[in-house]
């Protein structure tokens, strides 16, 4: 199991009201959540290995350098001048909470993992690229991570959790294909190549105009690769294009020429654990953990982790 961290703290915060404070007053909403969310998890799916995955670069240089406008609407202060690499805006009774959250974790022993210059997505796109033994469940909000769905050389999953985890949906494949209109034998890819012509405001990703999210995956649906399709866009006795999308596609050369590295999730980002992913049976720091569950009032959480991490190695 791989867990998208910010994507489900953020949830957490935003889904648990910040009257859940400390015995000093602390707001620990996201704290609670998010122990909360990974005890579920755990109880729901018994995974054997769980990784928390980390940003430890939400603004990749090499996705910016490749175009400027990826995610600089979410920058504080100018986003034409802010570094790659900038801190994203969080709230800020949010920011205090993650280094708990990262402690809770490590008293715990459970593994979080992280590479240099790059984001949670690639890290979970790294280590589900390069399983061989073990089935693999993503879990996070961000649709970008559909792209990593496969069937070989072991089932590769996504939870999607973009509507709450008690509404998450279970993608394989076979789902995004049918949920998107994709090729179902490469599902992942395909998608990936849809929401490079489709665009996502979200992530600054303007896509290619007058192309929506059924143009982009019928045209994805008829070519084998993503280079096959822009080759298309210059020979115009490709009759896979009509003239009037080849004019469209052209008209966005540019764009089309450099966002593949954007909206890919890297595979072979250097990504380092803080210990081993197998999943303990029991905290591996129990003393550490009683501190914390006191010091930050999250004794019910903390009991559930406890529980879960008892019942899966059960």
């Amino acid at each position: 199991m791989l867990l998208d961290a910010a994507s489900l703290y953020f949830r957490a915060y935003y889904g648990v009201p910040e009257s859940m404070t400390a015995p000093d007053g602390t707001p620990v909403n996201a704290v609670r959540g998010f122990t909360d969310m990974v005890s579920r998890l755990v109880t729901e799916w018994r995974p054997s290995r769980l990784v928390v995955c980390l940003d430890l670069d939400w603004r990749p240089a090499f996705r910016v350098d490749a175009l400027p406008s990826y995610k600089a609407h979410r920058l504080p202060g100018e986003p034409d001048t802010a570094p790659p690499g900038l801190a994203e805006e969080v709230p800020d009774t949010l920011a205090p909470q993650v280094p708990i959250i990262l402690e809770v974790l490590a008293a715990a022993g459970i593994a979080t993992g992280g590479a240099e210059g790059y984001e949670a997505d690639d890290v979970i796109g790294t280590l589900a690229a390069g399983e061989r033994k073990d089935p693999v469940l993503a879990v996070s909000g961000d649709r970008d991570l559909m792209q990593i769905v496969r069937d070989e050389p072991v089932p590769v999953r996504l939870l999607y959790v973009g509507r709450g985890l008690a509404k998450a949906e279970h993608l394989g494949p076979q789902e995004v294909a049918e949920k998107y209109g994709v090729p179902a034998g490469r599902a992942g890819e395909a998608y990936a190549e849809m929401a490079m012509l489709r665009g996502d405001p979200s992530d600054g990703l303007p896509g290619v105009p007058g192309v929506g999210a059924k143009t982009a995956a019928t045209l994805v649906g008829r070519f084998d690769t993503w280079t096959d399709l822009c080759a298309a866009v210059l020979d115009r006795t490709d009759t896979r294009l009509t003239p009037p999308v080849r004019a469209k596609l052209a008209a966005a050369s540019g764009y089309l020429a450099v966002v593949e590295p954007v909206v890919r999730v890297a595979t072979d980002a250097d990504v380092r654990l803080d210990r081993d992913d197998a999943l303990p049976a029991a905290p591996v720091d129990p003393e550490r953990l009683a501190e914390l569950a006191e010091r930050w009032g999250l004794g019910s959480s903390v009991e559930r982790l406890q529980t879960a991490l008892a019942r899966a190695a059960g």
